[in-house]
């Protein structure tokens, strides 16, 4: 179901399926008053994250600005820099609606501590809803602190309303 385009609204761009599944989980303890959240298909790849983004999403993003963007992506043991190369590609007038999240290794290595990643999503969810880190404090997550304090305010009246 695609989001009501000219009300506040996130979208989330996964680089894989592992991070499809943690925002399922995320969705799934939202309870929006209109359809106000949607999981875009995976990516296939950090690289390919930065690609649709550039090509598509900047250029609607410019034209529709009740849009948030998420990008999950894994870190794969190379945080810091992946970040930067991913934040040079944001432009200026987009930072403060274009969020850059994911695991600081692979997914994976959550599911294995965590549980399920729908579970893990939905309790990165209840965190932001309850402005707790139980999860997001998990040392795979951590590095995300920045981003999410920047994101959980922007979200919470229209996801979690």
């Amino acid at each position: 179901m695609s989001t009501n385009r000219y009300k506040p609204h996130l979208l989330i761009l996964p680089e894989d399926r592992a991070n499809a599944q943690l925002a399922n989980g995320f969705v799934r303890e939202t309870s929006p008053r209109y359809q106000a959240i949607q999981v875009l298909q995976e990516a296939g790849g950090w690289r390919v994250v930065l690609k649709l983004f550039e090509d598509t999403h900047v250029p609607k993003m410019r034209v529709l600005p009740e849009r948030i963007l998420v990008l999950v992506i894994d870190f794969d043991g190379e945080f810091p820099e992946r970040l930067r190369l991913v934040k040079e590609k944001i432009p200026p007038e987009l930072t403060d609606r274009v969020f850059v999240l994911g695991s600081s290794g692979k997914p994976e290595d959550l599911r294995v501590r965590l549980g399920t990643y729908e579970t893990i999503g939905s309790g990165l969810a209840r965190d932001c809803r309850e402005q707790t880190n139980l999860i997001w404090q998990h040392p795979q997550l951590q590095h995300n602190a920045v981003e999410v304090a920047r994101l959980a305010p922007r979200v919470r009246s229209f996801l979690f309303a």
